[in-house]
């Protein structure tokens, strides 16, 4: 029992002496992936703002590294919404193509009932 006891608290003691977690990045590379799938790369102010979100990324990724979590926290917050922006940027920019589109056609099939 004395070892059981032993053990247990070893492993207690391991546990609140380890490290902090790392930084989570998660949401702003899933932000900026999606961003990349739509094609924000092709819209220039989606393309800006997918920029600005992989180079926060890396300086908070910089931040943590020396220590700063609260600055990398917030370089993090900042990569995610830049990477959002550009995936409505993007998305906007099809949705609009597709409405002229649309416009289009309407257009070419009214001259074609009028011919």
């Amino acid at each position: 029992m004395k070892t059981h006891v032993f053990f247990v608290g070893s492993l207690l003691l391991a546990a609140g002496c380890a490290t902090a977690p790392g930084l989570r990045t998660e949401a702003s590379t899933s932000g900026i992936r999606a961003a990349e799938e739509v094609g924000a790369s092709k819209v220039p102010q989606a393309a800006l703002h997918l920029q600005l979100a992989k180079e926060e990324l890396e300086h908070a990724k910089g931040w943590a590294a020396n220590g700063d979590k609260d600055r990398a926290a917030s370089l993090l917050l900042r990569a995610e919404s830049d990477a959002e922006l550009a995936v409505a940027l993007s998305r906007e920019d099809a949705e609009k193509s597709e409405a002229l589109a649309a416009i289009e056609r309407v257009h070419s099939l009214r001259q074609d009932n009028n011919n």
